[in-house]
């Protein structure tokens, strides 16, 4: 009589053999908290150039979030559009109150044309390229060099947009803060004459009583894509 216990098999009673886990793929597991990880280290590296930690990343999220990425059109809020109408006017307000600081000789002419020139997009766009934002732009489906385009032409935007989400984030002191930072030095050098010659011209005739000057061209110099000019008053 042979008392030998058989062998337990493994195999399953429909002979199919069971599934094992591939030993060269990532589970699936293990690779979405990889991409947490990942998407955690990116947005603490905006932080970190934006000098604000974000209670709610989901605001910084929206504002790189450009309209092409979204899966529908109809949910234009879910980009950084509206981040940017609110970054834009408080940007304005911030600077506002620096300038009137910070010059309080000049009068209310001079304080809007400084405003004018710190709060335009072309300067919005010099802080986003300082602080190395254009990166971290969400585009959707475009080629590479459409994309590049569409990066540099939307900085402005990006900026103010970090402005409204800070300013949402953090408050009022988290958004001048971010603005001081950035604007203090553009403010105190402008790059562009605040006056034209053609102006002050004018405003001196009107002050002294004058008729407007009319000029008279004498001389033109230099490439037709970039001339200068030679006037005369009259």
């Amino acid at each position: 009589m042979n008392d030998e216990t058989p062998d337990i098999q493994t195999s399953s009673s429909s002979g199919e053999a069971s599934h094992q886990p591939d030993a060269g793929r990532e589970p699936a597991t293990v690779k979405k908290k990889r991409t947490k990880i990942s998407a955690k280290a990116a947005t603490a590296a905006i932080e970190a150039r934006i000098g604000h930690k974000f209670a709610d990343a989901s605001l910084l999220a929206t504002a790189f979030t450009h309209v092409s990425a979204l899966k529908s059109a109809r949910k234009r809020g879910d980009s950084y559009q509206r981040m940017e109408f609110l970054g834009d006017h408080v940007l304005g307000l911030i600077v506002s109150d620096m300038l009137y600081r910070a010059f309080p000789n000049a009068d209310e002419g001079e304080l809007s044309k400084r405003l004018a020139d710190l709060v335009r997009k072309e300067s919005c766009a010099d802080v986003a390229k300082s602080l190395g934002l254009v990166d971290d732009i969400k585009l959707g489906a475009v080629g590479a060099g459409a994309g590049a385009r569409l990066r540099k032409s939307v900085l402005g935007d990006i900026c103010e947009a970090v402005i409204g989400a800070v300013f949402l984030d953090g408050g009022y002191a988290a958004a001048a803060q971010f603005v001081e930072r950035n604007w203090t030095e553009r403010m105190r050098k402008p790059r562009r004459p605040l006056r034209d010659p053609k102006t002050v011209l004018q405003e001196w005739a009107q002050g002294k009583g004058l008729p407007t000057p009319v000029y008279r061209e004498v001389e033109r110099t230099g490439p037709h894509h970039d001339p200068q000019f030679r006037r005369r008053s009259q």
